[in-house]
């Protein structure tokens, strides 16, 4: 293994040809090196943090053979490649144009349109805009926060105007996250096209790169925020001001020993190359280079033995581990040189560990990887709560950017709140309430473009319906003439109705779950009246109404005196899932048919649990249950859904535009099988023959209890929560088990004080789970005040059956559910039997 730091001499003369050498001379050289290395090594404080590993002065370096530069050159290879890359997108002719600025209205509303002067910066990631009347007034946004750029009148901003403004001048950036969309118009069609192009092609390089780039991208950013006076050097205040901003708070003493090394040029700054290199030094990893001396029988590389050890002892892999550790080493080992010998340097373990395969999260549980061929109720269906409100259940504005959202992070089921609007057409708010209102036929057009673009499962279209026949009929011929085949309008070929059919089944279709005039098994038979309307009582409002809420009571009980009339158009769009008033589990055992669905709320849902856990999870097997939010939560708050899955419960919706624990969790369980929106559920809760009851677990036939064992070692570049310059983040990791009622656990490191940038806790937490099928782990890293409320800093939540053991990275997500790259923690996790 070389020291790091020799990786970044980028500028040592290239050879035309290499050198073969055998194993041994390289181990023997190595060897040298180390021993040099370790004569002169630094010794560090306690409170610094930084790896112990040697670090020599930079004339030592300057010694090393010609070969061995050579050998070790990959960064001085990757930058060029990167530059190489760099050159190649600056050259595109619409990022020229970006480069150049461009003139552009930005749109908030009908009535808000401005001149904003937008122009892509040198570093081609941040794009700045200004107003020509602001002054030094400016905005700025990164390329990384863009999730996607559409084309058009593809927003409901953009819609209203364009009577004003035609399509091809037109288009949005949609950001990561929950923050806003910007509504932009150019001078030209062309101009438009530009940016179009030009974001795209920026966004697809960002996508492309490897972890690596990133982390060179980020080191990047943080040297141009730290370069004041914008010269591209960095003088030892600057540094130290960094050091600060990116969560160090690092002996001086120690820092001016690490710039003074960084600084080959002697000039008392460091340039862009020499501040990768200090970046280097200051981030060695000392936890991960223990490990990799552990395993290494020279203590200098992993030879294919070594590394085959430790995949077979360590990360507990099994199958083939002589070609998993050939794979390993030919993707990961960036010296060509090693490779040759079969061997891993440490570069090439730290770039195996941090990567997918060497995350925590099983690479093999990304894909769709369960069986897709069970009926609709075998699955945990990922399920938005009235889709349409972008903010609270009161004031909150109603968008169909609502939809869009949701789809786009794999939702299933969408529900919309159906009102008579003006001239004919049905609207789309919270009744009752003064949140704004959008036309039911946008929604349509949104499920229309959106439905399958993430997920190919079918899409639960979920009608609370308040209109008038004639508007019911309005909604019908939507839905029929915009989703066309797109819509289930009757039973799969034409078949027996007997069970619901699969997601396989019904991929690209969309379902209807609504009120329903009569059953499947008449229109099957043809013997319902083919009359224009009918009447229903006691189904969705009654099921739906927050009995919580007493202004909602009395609405409820004016809602059970009277019948409600449907139009029969919009009962025979409704399929396989008929809404349905729940009266009890022995009613439903004997009189429910499989297509109809019951609803409650989360308080409802929650006393058929403690009442009749075991009947609640025995329903759930036959049938669809959905559970949503109770009225109180007018603040688009959440419960945790982790109670209802308990029991079996499929559609659990949730406000999707709420960030926290209950979203953290849901995102958890369906980040698995492809993202598609479906999770099978454990074969105890889908056996009708069975009984499972999520209070005693133990009494299961299958029961098998697990000890899980996590190491919480260390973490990277966490992110400053308060934006005071000299605050400081003071760490603690705590771990939370999710699951049935006995499997509920936290647990928590200490704090590690004043060190957001690498803290190391090697504190183990040990949970007892007794239902591993159903249990959710989340990571939380929070910074720890002993005063008030700790802050949080970052998560990640997955389901346990998903975690790979041994020596893993976790990559946090920020409380909006994107990553905060490169933050991390490193972990060992390990799963043993209950005894």
């Amino acid at each position: 293994m070389l020291l790091p730091f020799i990786r970044a001499v980028h500028n040592a003369d290239r050879q035309q040809q290499i050198h073969m050498i055998s194993d041994q001379d390289l181990g023997m050289n190595i060897q040298q090196i180390l021993q040099h290395a370790e004569r002169t090594r630094c010794c560090y404080g306690p409170e610094t943090r930084v790896g112990a590993l040697a670090v020599t002065e930079w004339a030592s370096v300057q010694q090393l053979p010609d070969w061995l530069k050579l050998a070790h050159g990959d960064d001085f290879v990757r930058q060029q490649e990167m530059a190489s890359t760099e050159r190649g997108v600056k050259g595109d002719e619409n990022i020229q144009s970006m480069l150049v600025g461009t003139l552009m209205r930005k749109i908030k509303s009908r009535n808000w349109k401005k001149q904003r002067y937008f122009k892509l910066q040198d570093d081609i990631m941040t794009i700045w805009y200004k107003s020509k009347k602001a002054g030094k007034a400016h905005s700025t946004f990164s390329v990384s926060d863009v999730e996607v750029v559409r084309e058009g009148h593809q927003s409901e901003v953009l819609l209203s105007i364009a009577d004003m403004f035609p399509a091809d001048r037109c288009f949005t950036v949609v950001f990561r996250g929950r923050r806003g969309n910007l509504d932009l118009v150019a001078e030209s069609a062309e101009e438009a096209q530009s940016w179009i192009k030009g974001l795209r092609k920026l966004i697809e390089n960002l996508e492309n790169m490897g972890e690596r780039e990133k982390l060179d991208q980020w080191i990047g950013d943080w040297f141009k925020k730290a370069d004041k006076n914008k010269d591209g050097r960095m003088n030892f205040k600057e540094v130290r001001d960094l050091l600060r901003m990116m969560n160090v708070d690092m002996n001086e003493h120690h820092a001016h020993r690490l710039f003074t090394m960084a600084d080959k040029s002697q000039t008392g700054a460091l340039e862009g190359d020499e501040f990768v290199l200090f970046y280097k030094m200051l981030t060695q990893r000392e936890d991960i280079l223990k490990i990799f001396q552990e395993f290494s029988s020279d203590g200098q590389k992993l030879s294919q033995t070594d590394l085959e050890e430790f995949l077979r002892e360590e990360q507990l892999e099994g199958g083939d581990i002589h070609h998993r550790a050939q794979e390993l080493i030919e993707c990961y080992e960036p010296s060509d040189t090693a490779k040759l010998l079969k061997a891993m340097t440490f570069d090439g373990f730290l770039m195996y560990l941090g990567s997918a395969e060497g995350s925590i999260f099983s690479p093999q549980c990304r894909g769709i990887f369960q069986d897709m061929s069970q009926p609709l109720c075998h699955y945990f269906i990922s399920s938005s709560h009235n889709t349409y409100l972008m903010e609270d259940q009161l004031r909150g504005q109603s968008s169909v950017e609502g939809y869009i959202r949701a789809l786009n992070r794999g939702c299933r089921c969408v529900e919309v709140d159906c009102w008579d609007g003006a001239n004919g057409e049905p609207i789309v708010y919270h009744g009752h309430t003064f949140t704004s209102k959008i036309l039911f036929k946008d929604v349509v057009n949104a499920l229309g473009k959106y439905a399958f673009k993430v997920s190919e499962y079918p899409v639960i279209l979920s009608i609370e319906n308040h209109c008038s026949v004639g508007q019911q009929r309005v909604m019908a011929q939507h839905l029929k003439h915009i989703l066309g085949d797109k819509l289930l309008k009757g039973m799969l070929d034409g078949r027996d109705p007997v069970g619901l059919p699969t997601p396989e089944e019904l991929k690209g279709k969309i379902l209807l779950k609504a009120k329903k005039i009569g059953g499947l098994e008449e229109s099957f038979n043809g013997t319902v009246e083919d009359s224009l309307t009918g009447e229903v009582s006691e189904e969705d409002e009654v099921a739906e109404i927050d009995e919580d809420n007493l202004y909602r009571e009395s609405i409820r009980r004016r809602v059970k005196r009277s019948k409600q009339r449907l139009s029969k158009e919009l009962s025979d769009c409704v399929v396989y899932c008929k809404s349905v008033h729940f009266r009890s589990f022995k009613h439903a055992r004997i009189h429910s048919k499989f297509y109809e669905v019951a609803s409650f709320t989360e308080s409802k849902a929650r006393k058929h649990l403690r009442e009749a856990g075991a009947e609640f999870v025995h329903h759930n097997s036959r049938q669809l249950t959905r559970v949503y939010p109770t009225g109180f939560r007018t603040d688009s708050s959440n419960f945790n859904p982790q109670e209802m899955w308990n029991a079996g419960c499929q559609i659990v919706a949730l406000n999707f535009q709420t960030a926290g624990e209950g979203m953290d969790l849901n995102d958890g369980l369906f980040s698995q099988n492809g993202h598609c929106g479906y999770v099978l559920k454990p074969g105890f809760m889908r056996d009708h023959d069975k009984r499972f009851d999520p209070d005693l677990p133990q009494k299961r036939d299958d029961y098998h209890p697990i000890i899980l064992t996590i190491q919480v070692i260390s973490g990277q570049q966490l992110p400053k929560v308060n934006i005071k310059e000299d605050s400081i983040v003071d760490p603690l990791v705590r771990v939370e088990i999710h699951g049935v009622l006995m499997d509920q656990a936290k647990q928590e490191t200490r704090y590690i004080e004043n060190n957001g940038f690498n803290p190391l806790w090697n504190d183990t937490l040990r949970f007892n789970i007794h239902t591993p099928e159903l249990a959710l782990v989340r990571f939380v890293v929070e910074d720890y005040d002993k005063t008030s409320k700790n802050d949080f800093v970052g998560q990640f939540t997955l389901p346990l059956r998903c975690m790979q053991q041994g020596y893993r990275h976790i990559h946090l997500l920020s409380r909006d559910g994107t990553r905060i790259s490169p933050s991390s923690l490193f972990v060992h996790v390990r799963i043993t039997d209950l005894e």
